[in-house]
């Protein structure tokens, strides 16, 4: 149950507070299947797994909710073979044009008869809240997804003011010193991953790698003559190896086999299985992002 990547929002002591109301507001917004007419439906299902009844996991201060999707698969090009089917019978037979509102028309037809038999797909987005140090994580990596995600926990509660992350340090140029000095801070340490850019021009030349050496003169001269690090990889403590943007999601997350090897190696259910991994991942994203608010100097909310 792992997160793999993080999209990072912030929000005060005051909303943390808030955030109690979770167990009595969301059974409201429960996620209801999709109605015959609907192309989609969102609403909260259980952490625990589909046959369980309650919307929040808590472990300490950490409290974990879910988002559940459904989406019918109708793609437009399927619905627009079969309005020009349509409109070509029409001419064949009638031998007449349709009109732009004839084929409106005839689309809405079309939606209404394809819509019913379309197939559902069934996703879920998976976030939690630190209410003591005041982030709200999402394991995502789409800033589209998580804002979707964020707006359904603002519905159930009213408000929710968790605001995107306000880098007072530019992360571009970090970690571009950082890969160019060999200067990261204790406890951080280069991957083998890099995504470096010409910010001049939005087409500028891109250099990626992956599985290498960052610590090399190859590197270092793309960034002489002028890229920045917009991607880097790069490990946490031995314990944390994650690819961090300019825009501070974490990409590819994975726990080392030091953190690893502190799993039980068997559990009495299925539930105290995710309250120990739950805890497990939330101690050790507690440590990384306090660093990761050190380093860029990521204030929290008033």
């Amino acid at each position: 149950m792992f997160f793999r990547n993080l999209t990072l929002f912030r929000f005060s002591e005051s909303v943390a507070t808030d955030l109690d109301r979770l167990d009595e507001a969301l059974p409201e917004h429960r996620l209801r299947p999709v109605g015959p007419m609907e192309l989609s439906a969102r609403g909260f299902v259980s952490p625990l797994g589909r046959n369980e009844e309650g919307l929040t996991h808590s472990v300490a201060r950490n409290t974990m909710v879910t988002v559940g999707s459904e989406d019918k698969l109708l793609p437009s090009s399927v619905i627009n073979d079969e309005v020009a089917n349509r409109v070509q019978k029409i001419a064949e037979e009638e031998g007449r044009k349709v009109g732009g509102r004839e084929r409106k028309k005839i689309k809405d037809d079309v939606l209404n008869e394809l819509v019913p038999r379309a197939f559902v797909r069934s996703s879920r987005m998976r976030a939690y809240a630190d209410k003591k140090n005041g982030w709200f994580i999402l394991d995502t990596s789409s800033r589209k997804s998580a804002e979707n995600t964020l707006s359904q926990v603002r519905e159930a509660l009213g408000s929710f003011p968790a605001v995107p992350l306000a880098p007072e340090e530019s992360p571009r140029i970090l970690m571009t010193h950082w890969v160019a000095t060999g200067e990261l801070p204790g406890g951080l340490a280069l991957g083998d991953e890099c995504e470096l850019r010409d910010p001049a021009t939005a087409s500028g030349a891109i250099a990626r790698c992956r599985r290498q050496d960052l610590d090399t003169d190859e590197i270092r001269e793309h960034l002489r003559t002028g890229k920045q690090v917009f991607q880097l990889g790069l490990v946490f403590d031995d314990r944390i190896s994650f690819v961090l943007g300019e825009d501070l999601i974490l990409r590819k997350i994975k726990f080392t086999d030091v953190v690893l090897d502190e799993q039980a190696d068997s559990h009495e259910s299925a539930a105290a299985e995710l309250d120990a991994n739950f805890a497990l991942m939330a101690l050790e994203y507690e440590r990384l992002l306090g660093k990761l608010g050190e380093w860029f100097k990521l204030p929290r909310p008033e």
